[in-house]
């Protein structure tokens, strides 16, 4: 099918990037997997090319092209050669339209220079240990110091991507608590600087897939945060996380059509080389038949996730429509993927064969950002059920 989603220099960057990564992360990927994260100078290397940036205004360093197209070229590349960048997605794809959206002047000026050389990584701290995707009843709280120069942070948070190597994180807390008529009023958002006392980093989790990203526990105990790091207003919180769910559920979209599509060209690949019987595996009728029916679901997914694109790019995304591109993209690489670790045979299983990894990396698709049941309540209620 023809592409239009993508012009000259998308595929300009993709040339560079792809270099890039054979270059400085294939060779050392296993290493990375092996110590559970990506090490923290290598964020400094993806600042150096460019890829922090690229949505930044000029003014403080970034490129200043409004678009999350170069960052659908990243998922298509990273996928492609069965690595990740690390927990530094979190970065730009859910830390900046945070800053973007709800940042004073002064403090875009503090923040983004440091955002985009990679000097301060930028992490979001929404879930807690008891209550998933329920964000109204969390019980971490922010309350306002007398003499009005600080709130004092208390609680803990899970579930944390980039949470290891984070020097700064958006904290979801409660400065105000609920009212009976909404009971997600009194949220609000903080930078909190990692280093402050009374921040801590719990475990970091030992994930069945994700390997590289560091994901980690944090817990605040009479944490000081300057009313300068407020971010947005005070109790609005939960409007601005809703704000910005559309282009996160995006992005997991876009990055599980992407898995789905690599691990057809991994299967393809192993099924021309790998022989039984005395024949290639690529030649039985069986075979030619499910990858064609993962192709053509490959096919309906990129689709989706280019008109979804398209329409963030355009800021009319909503977000029945980026549940839906989500529920569709996720469920369609959880089956495309399952198919072609079928066709590996036993060395599917293996752990040194990139589908493999693909099909432990893609389980979370269906349960972060959202779950699956999350997204039919989001998309039967825009149907007026």
């Amino acid at each position: 099918m023809r592409r239009t989603v993508f012009n000259e220099d998308h595929e300009a960057f993709r040339e560079t990037l792809r270099a890039f990564i054979e270059a400085e992360v294939v060779p050392v990927y296993d290493e990375w997997f092996a110590a559970g994260q990506a090490p923290r100078d290598f964020y400094y290397k993806l600042a150096e090319l460019g890829i922090f940036g690229i949505r930044v205004d000029e003014e403080f360093g970034g490129a200043g092209i409004d678009s999350y197209k170069f960052e659908a070229v990243m998922y298509e590349e990273t996928a492609r050669a069965g690595v990740q960048f690390g927990g530094s997605g979190v970065h730009v794809l859910l830390g900046l339209p945070y800053i973007k959206m709800l940042a004073t002047d002064e403090q875009k000026k503090r923040f983004l220079p440091k955002f985009v050389s990679g000097e301060e990584m930028w992490a979001l701290a929404m879930t807690e240990p008891g209550t998933g995707s329920d964000l109204a009843g969390m019980k971490t709280t922010a309350k306002l110091s007398e003499d009005g120069t600080h709130y004092v942070l208390n609680g803990s948070k899970t579930f944390i991507t980039g949470g290891v190597h984070a020097d700064k994180v958006i904290v979801c807390a409660r400065t105000s608590a609920p009212t009976a008529e909404d009971r997600r009023f009194g949220i609000s958002l903080f930078a909190v600087d990692t280093k402050s006392e009374g921040y801590s980093i719990g475990r970091k989790l030992d994930k069945l897939g994700l390997k590289t990203s560091d994901t980690a526990e944090l817990a605040f105990v009479d944490v000081k945060v300057p009313v300068e790091d407020l971010l947005g207003e005070e109790n609005k919180g939960f409007y601005y996380l809703g704000h910005n769910l559309a282009s996160e559920r995006w992005g997991i979209a876009f990055g599980a059509y992407a898995q789905a599509k690599a691990a057809v060209r991994f299967a393809k690949e192993y099924v021309q080389e790998r022989t039984v019987f005395g024949k290639a595996v690529a030649s039985f009728q069986n075979t030619k038949f499910e990858l064609a029916a993962c192709q053509a679901e490959v096919d309906a997914a990129e689709a989706v996730v280019d008109r979804a694109l398209e329409a963030l790019d355009a800021g009319e995304l909503t977000p029945a429509e980026a549940a839906s591109a989500k529920l569709f993209c996720t469920e369609v690489a959880h089956r495309v993927i399952d198919r072609c670790l079928q066709l590996h045979g036993g060395y599917g299983f293996m752990n040194e064969y990139p589908i493999a990894r693909l099909y432990a990396d893609n389980r979370v698709n269906r349960i972060y950002g959202g779950t699956s049941e999350i997204m039919k309540s989001i998309i039967a209620k825009d149907m007026g059920l």
